[in-house]
């Protein structure tokens, strides 16, 4: 829109581009966008005090999550909740993860309850939203969970599991070692092959930015 509008410079450098400048779309990234979109409706600006009080309930919920003794249902609800809280507040996704709270959740992941694997894996995509926890959320075991859950989750978890894979590959390194674990690029082409719309969509999608990566 920007080109044919007649601009002839980028929007961001105001430097002049080619004649003939090659435009490449970056599907990984839109879908990432339109997802988060879709769930995080705009909301007006909170005063401070919100924003303290949000953050006071956040280690109450995660003290609810990482307690050996809280039951299944304690879980979920805290774990329904800091979904909404991560969704929007970058602060609260860091203390969620410096908490020891990932550990947790894909503990959630393996439970076996599909309703407890489906918020973790939304919790655990918020967290990848961080630059800073991508790696670590790979060094942390997540890959594992993923293809697990490409292979047997609800259709709803095997398209949030395909799209927590796409945000994981934004970091180069993750490309690489996402190809190489076994049934990684194989589940998601399997899940390309049979899966609805949307599981189609980001297996696709996943695959896409992983396959910017030569070896995969």
């Amino acid at each position: 829109q920007w080109i044919d509008s007649g601009n002839r410079t980028c929007p961001i450098t105001k430097l002049p581009l080619s004649e003939n400048p090659s435009l490449i779309p970056n599907h990984s990234l839109r879908s990432l966008i339109s997802n988060f979109a879709h769930v995080s409706p705009k909301e007006p600006s909170r005063p401070r005090t919100q924003q303290e009080h949000s953050h006071s309930q956040s280690q109450a919920l995660i003290s609810t999550l990482i307690s050996r003794s809280s039951s299944n249902a304690s879980k979920l609800e805290s774990l329904s909740r800091l979904v909404r809280l991560t969704k929007r507040d970058s602060s609260i996704r860091r203390k969620v993860t410096e908490s020891g709270a990932v550990r947790a959740a894909l503990d959630c992941v393996d439970s076996g309850n599909q309703v407890l694997q489906e918020k973790s894996l939304s919790l655990l995509l918020n967290l990848s939203l961080e630059d800073d926890n991508k790696v670590g959320l790979v060094a942390d075991g997540v890959i594992r969970r993923i293809v697990a859950v490409l292979r047997v989750g609800s259709p709803d978890c095997k398209a949030i599991a395909a799209t927590l894979l796409t945000s994981l590959a934004v970091v180069e390194v993750n490309k690489a070692t996402i190809g190489s674990y076994p049934d990684a690029i194989s589940a998601l082409v399997y899940l390309l092959r049979v899966g609805n719309d949307r599981e189609r969509k980001e297996s696709a999608t996943a695959l896409y930015a992983l396959c910017s990566f030569m070896d995969n």
